[in-house]
């Protein structure tokens, strides 16, 4: 995992088409802008875990393969390539 420090209005790029700025700071929490493509899709965490359980539930996983497990499978994959 890539930690940076960032300020009030200074950016992160993420490739040439994502870009994250810190529009505010209040105590513990901070307010983010995202700019990315239309196509991209930016939830929050706990949001995307339960699309992809909801998705995981309709498709049916393999048999003898966890739900659970499957979904951490997948995070693991997601924070692996987004690190590269």
């Amino acid at each position: 995992m890539l930690v940076l420090n960032r300020k009030k209005g200074q950016s992160i790029c993420i490739g040439e088409e994502i870009k994250i700025t810190v529009v505010d700071v209040q105590g513990d929490y901070i307010k983010l802008g995202i700019d990315a493509p239309r196509e991209v899709g930016v939830y929050r965490q706990e949001i995307y875990r339960e699309i992809v359980a909801a998705n995981l539930q309709a498709a049916a996983a393999e048999p003898g393969q966890e739900k659970h497990h499957l979904l951490d499978d997948l995070f693991k994959s997601q924070f692996q390539s987004i690190s590269r």
